[in-house]
């Protein structure tokens, strides 16, 4: 009984060397594995190559964002210049569509004498037609070209009996419209992109002339504005860089001028009907002393 006993216990014992064996070789496993680091495998590898956080940063430098940023800038700028009452068949083709504003700085730096002849009638009331010259003439012979005096698009070319004859309007890029007046020949379409100095036409002596002259306007938002007032045409060139635009004085130019040079007329009037009277007075006197 008693070495069956010892018979059992020694293999209690050989069990739990056994099993003490198996848990210390299964912790070294576990030991000898976290030494070991991880690898992913080659195909996870070669596709995270192609990731973008394996792709090379792109340079985008200062200059090019400004670049950008002028572009968007000028495109904004003119849709707000081409793209408001363009498709009129009219010199004033705003009317009540836009709000013209109390002032506005206008770049005219790059300006380009339509004609170099010499300036043969100003803007003002004409009282021989009643009526306002809303423009200035410029002296030339026909044929002559005729040159764009800003940059912009060509928006009208028209023919007018009564008035201008055959004329162009182009507006420009800095808000402006200029209008030629009096010509002979076209040399540019609706729609053509124009360049400050590039030829637009040639002069003549069409419609409401009494001979061959451009007729030039000034105009911003319809207004007509008098040319002398932004060009130096004696030395052809314009007085600044920048045009201030001031609503109130050009309208108030237009409407005074008129009334001035009407009342001006008049006095003018009456003071020949009084020459004439004494004239006709001082005759009979001479024919009843002649009489005597």
């Amino acid at each position: 009984m008693v070495k069956l006993s010892r018979i059992t216990s020694i293999k209690n014992m050989k069990s739990g060397r056994i099993l003490l064996t198996t848990l210390l070789a299964t912790v070294a496993s576990i030991i000898a594995t976290a030494q070991v680091p991880y690898r992913l495998p080659q195909t996870h590898t070669d596709q995270h190559h192609d990731l973008i956080a394996n792709q090379k940063p792109i340079n985008i430098s200062l200059t090019s964002n400004q670049e950008v940023a002028t572009q968007v800038a000028e495109r904004e700028a003119a849709a707000e210049v081409f793209g408001v009452a363009w498709n009129h068949d009219g010199v004033d083709p705003y009317g009540k569509s836009v709000e013209i504003p109390a002032t506005k700085r206008i770049d005219v730096s790059d300006f380009h004498l339509p004609v170099p002849g010499a300036l043969t009638s100003p803007f003002g009331w004409r009282a021989r037609f009643g009526r306002m010259h809303k423009g200035v003439d410029l002296n030339l012979k026909v044929g002559d070209t005729v040159r764009c005096a800003f940059s912009g698009i060509v928006r009208l070319t028209k023919y007018n009996a009564g008035g201008y004859g055959y004329y162009v309007v182009v507006r420009h890029d800095n808000g402006m419209e200029t209008v030629y007046g009096h010509l002979s020949r076209f040399l540019v379409k609706p729609d053509q992109r124009v360049e400050a100095g590039q030829p637009l036409a040639l002069g003549g002596n069409t419609g409401r002339s009494t001979g061959p002259h451009l007729h030039f306007e000034t105009r911003y938002l319809g207004i007509a504005i008098n040319p002398e007032s932004i060009i130096d045409f004696q030395n052809r060139t314009t007085h600044l860089e920048y045009f201030v635009f001031d609503r109130q004085s050009c309208e108030r130019a237009l409407a005074q001028t008129g009334s001035r040079a009407k009342k001006s007329g008049k006095a003018i009037a009456s003071k020949s009907k009084s020459k004439k009277k004494k004239s006709t007075a001082t005759r009979k006197r001479s024919t009843k002393a002649k009489r005597k």
